[in-house]
Protein backbone atom coordinates (compact mmCIF):
# COMPACT_ATOMS: atom_id res chain seq x y z
CA UNK A 1 0.00 0.00 0.00
CA UNK A 2 1.55 3.38 -1.18
CA UNK A 3 2.18 6.00 1.42
CA UNK A 4 0.31 9.50 1.15
CA UNK A 5 1.18 12.89 1.36
CA UNK A 6 -1.54 15.49 0.93
CA UNK A 7 -0.01 18.55 -0.26
CA UNK A 8 -1.57 21.85 1.60
CA UNK A 9 -1.11 23.93 -1.35
CA UNK A 10 -4.69 22.73 -1.96
CA UNK A 11 -6.07 23.08 1.12
CA UNK A 12 -7.71 25.85 3.26
CA UNK A 13 -5.07 27.83 4.57
CA UNK A 14 -7.75 29.72 7.09
CA UNK A 15 -8.79 26.18 8.32
CA UNK A 16 -5.37 24.42 8.00
CA UNK A 17 -5.80 22.87 11.43
CA UNK A 18 -8.35 21.31 10.66
CA UNK A 19 -7.53 19.74 7.34
CA UNK A 20 -3.99 18.93 8.31
CA UNK A 21 -6.03 16.76 11.52
CA UNK A 22 -8.67 15.11 8.60
CA UNK A 23 -5.93 14.22 6.82
CA UNK A 24 -3.62 12.99 9.17
CA UNK A 25 -6.54 10.33 11.44
CA UNK A 26 -7.45 9.24 7.46
CA UNK A 27 -4.16 7.70 7.88
CA UNK A 28 -2.05 9.91 5.55
CA UNK A 29 2.03 9.54 6.91
CA UNK A 30 3.30 12.91 5.07
CA UNK A 31 2.65 16.15 4.61
CA UNK A 32 3.79 17.65 1.65
CA UNK A 33 4.54 21.58 1.92
CA UNK A 34 5.80 23.18 -1.62
CA UNK A 35 8.13 26.24 -1.68
CA UNK A 36 7.84 28.06 -4.58
CA UNK A 37 10.12 31.53 -5.09
CA UNK A 38 8.27 32.98 -8.61
CA UNK A 39 11.84 32.31 -9.79
CA UNK A 40 12.31 28.67 -10.97
CA UNK A 41 8.62 28.18 -10.86
CA UNK A 42 6.01 31.23 -11.40
CA UNK A 43 4.18 30.85 -8.33
CA UNK A 44 5.26 32.13 -4.82
CA UNK A 45 3.86 29.81 -1.91
CA UNK A 46 5.33 28.77 2.00
CA UNK A 47 8.25 29.81 3.58
CA UNK A 48 9.56 28.89 6.70
CA UNK A 49 7.16 30.37 8.89
CA UNK A 50 4.54 28.00 7.83
CA UNK A 51 7.06 24.97 8.43
CA UNK A 52 7.49 26.05 11.88
CA UNK A 53 3.98 26.70 12.52
CA UNK A 54 2.78 23.27 11.41
CA UNK A 55 5.26 21.72 13.24
CA UNK A 56 3.50 21.52 16.74
CA UNK A 57 0.29 20.51 15.34
CA UNK A 58 1.11 17.37 13.20
CA UNK A 59 2.99 14.00 13.82
CA UNK A 60 3.45 13.35 9.83
CA UNK A 61 6.42 13.73 8.14
CA UNK A 62 6.70 17.11 7.30
CA UNK A 63 8.01 16.62 3.49
CA UNK A 64 9.26 19.69 2.17
CA UNK A 65 9.50 20.17 -1.83
CA UNK A 66 11.70 23.59 -2.56
CA UNK A 67 11.07 24.34 -6.28
CA UNK A 68 13.56 27.19 -6.01
CA UNK A 69 16.79 28.41 -7.31
CA UNK A 70 19.45 27.87 -5.36
CA UNK A 71 17.88 25.86 -2.35
CA UNK A 72 21.27 25.69 -0.78
CA UNK A 73 20.38 29.18 0.97
CA UNK A 74 16.87 27.87 2.40
CA UNK A 75 18.18 24.15 3.71
CA UNK A 76 19.19 25.17 7.56
CA UNK A 77 16.07 27.37 7.80
CA UNK A 78 13.91 24.84 7.03
CA UNK A 79 15.23 21.92 8.78
CA UNK A 80 15.69 24.38 11.81
CA UNK A 81 11.84 25.51 11.08
CA UNK A 82 11.06 21.42 11.59
CA UNK A 83 11.41 19.99 8.18
CA UNK A 84 11.67 16.40 8.30
CA UNK A 85 12.58 15.55 4.71
CA UNK A 86 13.78 18.15 2.17
CA UNK A 87 13.77 17.49 -1.71
CA UNK A 88 15.43 19.95 -4.14
CA UNK A 89 14.93 19.49 -7.82
CA UNK A 90 18.31 18.52 -9.84
CA UNK A 91 17.50 21.38 -11.96
CA UNK A 92 17.43 24.61 -9.63
CA UNK A 93 20.92 24.24 -8.55
CA UNK A 94 24.67 23.33 -10.21
CA UNK A 95 25.71 21.76 -6.75
CA UNK A 96 23.18 19.18 -6.74
CA UNK A 97 25.48 16.51 -4.71
CA UNK A 98 26.57 19.09 -2.48
CA UNK A 99 23.03 20.37 -1.65
CA UNK A 100 21.69 17.33 -0.72
CA UNK A 101 24.87 16.75 1.53
CA UNK A 102 23.66 19.94 3.30
CA UNK A 103 20.36 18.76 3.76
CA UNK A 104 21.46 15.43 5.59
CA UNK A 105 24.27 17.48 8.19
CA UNK A 106 21.50 19.45 9.19
CA UNK A 107 19.74 16.31 10.06
CA UNK A 108 16.77 15.89 7.80
CA UNK A 109 16.30 13.44 4.93
CA UNK A 110 17.66 14.26 1.40
CA UNK A 111 15.20 14.19 -2.18
CA UNK A 112 16.74 14.56 -4.83
CA UNK A 113 13.48 15.81 -7.48
CA UNK A 114 13.07 15.74 -11.29
CA UNK A 115 11.00 17.97 -13.56
CA UNK A 116 9.17 15.60 -16.29
CA UNK A 117 12.03 16.80 -19.16
CA UNK A 118 14.69 15.79 -17.14
CA UNK A 119 16.38 12.20 -17.45
CA UNK A 120 16.84 9.42 -14.92
CA UNK A 121 20.19 9.02 -15.98
CA UNK A 122 21.24 12.55 -14.83
CA UNK A 123 20.46 11.73 -11.07
CA UNK A 124 22.40 8.49 -11.09
CA UNK A 125 25.50 9.79 -9.40
CA UNK A 126 23.31 10.96 -6.56
CA UNK A 127 20.87 8.19 -5.68
CA UNK A 128 23.53 6.28 -3.98
CA UNK A 129 23.27 8.97 -1.05
CA UNK A 130 19.45 9.96 -1.24
CA UNK A 131 16.43 8.58 1.21
CA UNK A 132 13.55 9.51 -1.71
CA UNK A 133 13.46 10.58 -5.35
CA UNK A 134 10.44 12.57 -6.32
CA UNK A 135 9.56 12.33 -10.04
CA UNK A 136 7.63 15.01 -10.57
CA UNK A 137 4.14 13.84 -12.99
CA UNK A 138 3.72 17.55 -14.20
CA UNK A 139 5.53 20.56 -14.76
CA UNK A 140 5.68 21.89 -11.24
CA UNK A 141 4.35 25.20 -9.89
CA UNK A 142 0.51 25.04 -10.25
CA UNK A 143 -1.96 22.33 -8.25
CA UNK A 144 -4.48 20.74 -10.68
CA UNK A 145 -2.78 19.51 -13.42
CA UNK A 146 -3.52 16.01 -15.62
CA UNK A 147 -0.90 13.22 -14.70
CA UNK A 148 1.55 12.64 -17.57
CA UNK A 149 1.63 8.90 -18.29
CA UNK A 150 5.22 8.98 -19.64
CA UNK A 151 6.65 9.36 -16.11
CA UNK A 152 5.81 5.65 -15.34
CA UNK A 153 8.75 4.62 -17.66
CA UNK A 154 11.18 6.86 -14.84
CA UNK A 155 9.99 5.15 -12.09
CA UNK A 156 10.16 2.09 -13.45
CA UNK A 157 14.12 2.45 -14.38
CA UNK A 158 14.29 3.81 -10.79
CA UNK A 159 12.78 1.01 -9.41
CA UNK A 160 15.14 -1.11 -11.62
CA UNK A 161 18.06 1.13 -10.49
CA UNK A 162 16.99 0.69 -6.98
CA UNK A 163 17.15 -3.42 -6.75
CA UNK A 164 20.11 -3.74 -8.63
CA UNK A 165 22.29 -1.68 -6.63
CA UNK A 166 20.73 -2.37 -3.47
CA UNK A 167 19.63 1.04 -2.66
CA UNK A 168 16.69 1.94 -0.42
CA UNK A 169 14.96 5.31 -1.12
CA UNK A 170 11.42 6.11 -1.55
CA UNK A 171 10.01 6.91 -4.56
CA UNK A 172 7.63 9.64 -4.78
CA UNK A 173 5.23 11.26 -7.22
CA UNK A 174 3.43 14.25 -7.67
CA UNK A 175 0.95 15.71 -9.63
CA UNK A 176 -2.09 14.80 -10.80
CA UNK A 177 -2.61 12.33 -8.58
CA UNK A 178 -5.70 10.54 -7.82
CA UNK A 179 -7.33 7.16 -6.98
CA UNK A 180 -7.00 5.95 -10.78
CA UNK A 181 -3.41 7.55 -11.81
CA UNK A 182 -1.77 6.52 -8.92
CA UNK A 183 -2.34 2.27 -10.00
CA UNK A 184 0.13 2.50 -12.65
CA UNK A 185 2.76 4.68 -10.48
CA UNK A 186 2.30 2.06 -7.63
CA UNK A 187 2.78 -0.73 -10.04
CA UNK A 188 5.48 1.00 -11.26
CA UNK A 189 7.41 0.97 -8.09
CA UNK A 190 6.12 4.16 -6.45
CA UNK A 191 6.02 4.15 -3.10
CA UNK A 192 4.74 7.55 -2.08
CA UNK A 193 2.33 10.05 -3.55
CA UNK A 194 1.53 13.53 -3.20
CA UNK A 195 -2.14 14.44 -4.00
CA UNK A 196 -3.40 17.76 -3.17
CA UNK A 197 -6.55 19.17 -5.19
CA UNK A 198 -7.69 15.57 -5.17
CA UNK A 199 -7.51 15.54 -1.63
CA UNK A 200 -8.39 18.99 -0.52
CA UNK A 201 -11.49 20.03 -2.82
CA UNK A 202 -13.37 17.07 -1.73
CA UNK A 203 -16.42 17.31 0.60
CA UNK A 204 -14.14 14.85 2.33
CA UNK A 205 -10.42 14.85 2.08
CA UNK A 206 -10.33 11.97 4.79
CA UNK A 207 -12.45 9.76 2.57
CA UNK A 208 -10.10 10.34 -0.55
CA UNK A 209 -6.61 9.92 1.45
CA UNK A 210 -8.42 6.46 2.12
CA UNK A 211 -9.39 5.90 -1.86
CA UNK A 212 -5.58 6.12 -2.96
CA UNK A 213 -4.97 4.04 -0.13
CA UNK A 214 -7.45 1.26 -1.24
CA UNK A 215 -6.53 1.76 -4.80
CA UNK A 216 -2.81 0.46 -3.87
CA UNK A 217 -3.52 -2.29 -1.81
Amino acid sequence: MIKVAPSILSADYVNLERDIKKVEKAGAEYLHIDVMDGMFVPSISYGPGWVKAIRPISNQTLDVHMMVQNPERYIKTFTDAGADLIGVHFEATPHIHRALQMIKSNGAKAEVVINPGTSVESIKPVLYMVDQVLVMTVNPGFGGQKFIPEMVNKIKMLNQLKRENGYHFDIEIDGGVNNETVKSAYQAGATVAVAGSYVFDAKDPADRVKAIKRATK
